[in-house]
């Protein structure tokens, strides 16, 4: 175990110190949070408006198309062989406990993490840099499998349409560096779609617990669906949600995480 004293004890470890005692015995859905899950929620997202980049060693990525120019002014124009395409979102992995797990995703310019739910959990993200734009949807209670309206109603499938769900939009925001921390908890604000604003960027990203599907917590995804004449931004607005395959478009490479080390 690391010294306790603060001054030497790094932002990212204090952030994991704080993540443990938050979601050791966290409310579950339904149930009403004590005080003391409150107390330490709230330090929680204290230290993470704190955090930085550099607290992680993180080096903020540039775009593409500057890439793309500094390697043709450093690299001679020589036919190279084709390379697979690199993955639209990267991992660093930082620590897991049973309790939660933390780390940082990094999604290139114009990269979305598409709309999935997080089962019977809480979760903090908190923007690195670059800016993203996250939807949040709340699940209606008991609107499982009511009627869908319009002409998609009978454009599905029954195998679709029993995989519908009536959600709530409830927010639609940019955040950057500079924001507050996006919270998420089982029963408010647990779907989301991520997606990256003018250019790469990352965030630090903590879930309690951790996706675990031999524990009823694997990640789903889906669709929006709504009438031509709804297609505009709202917020609070009532939608469908459709749940689908993991998009093809879709996947996580990891890297190394390059920050302080953590303890627990």
């Amino acid at each position: 175990m690391m010294p306790c004293d603060s001054n030497m004890t790094s932002m990212v470890q204090r952030i994991a110190r704080q993540a443990l005692l938050t979601f050791r015995s966290p409310p579950r859905l339904g149930e009403e949070a004590g005080r003391s899950f409150l107390e330490n929620h709230s330090k929680l997202q204290s230290l993470m408006t704190e955090v930085r980049a550099a607290d992680l060693q993180l080096i903020p990525r540039r775009g593409a198309a500057a890439v793309a120019a500094a390697a043709a002014d450093s690299t001679p124009a020589v036919p190279s062989p084709l390379l697979p395409p690199l993955p639209p979102v990267t991992y660093m992995h930082i620590c897991e406990t049973d309790h939660f797990s933390m780390g940082v995703f990094l999604l290139k310019s114009g990269a979305s993490i598409p709309l999935h739910d997080h089962p019977g959990m809480h979760g903090v993200l908190k923007v690195m840099y670059g800016q993203v734009r996250i939807s949040c949807f709340d699940r209606l209670q008991g609107a499982q499998h009511g009627a869908l309206q319009g002409a998609q109603h009978g454009a599905l499938q029954g195998a679709q349409h029993g995989a519908l769900r009536r959600s709530l939009l409830r927010s639609s925001a940019v955040y950057t560096e500079h924001s507050e921390p996006c919270v998420l908890s089982p029963d408010r604000d647990n779907l989301h779609q991520i997606d990256a604003v003018d250019g790469p960027t990352a965030f630090m990203d903590i879930l309690a617990p951790p996706y675990d599907p031999d524990d009823g917590r694997d990640c789903h995804y889906y669709r929006v669906l709504r009438e031509a004449e709804e297609e505009q931004q709202q917020q609070m607005k009532e939608v469908w949600l459709m749940e689908i395959s993991q998009p093809p478009e879709f996947w996580c490479g990891s890297e190394p995480y390059p920050g302080p080390e953590v303890h627990l």
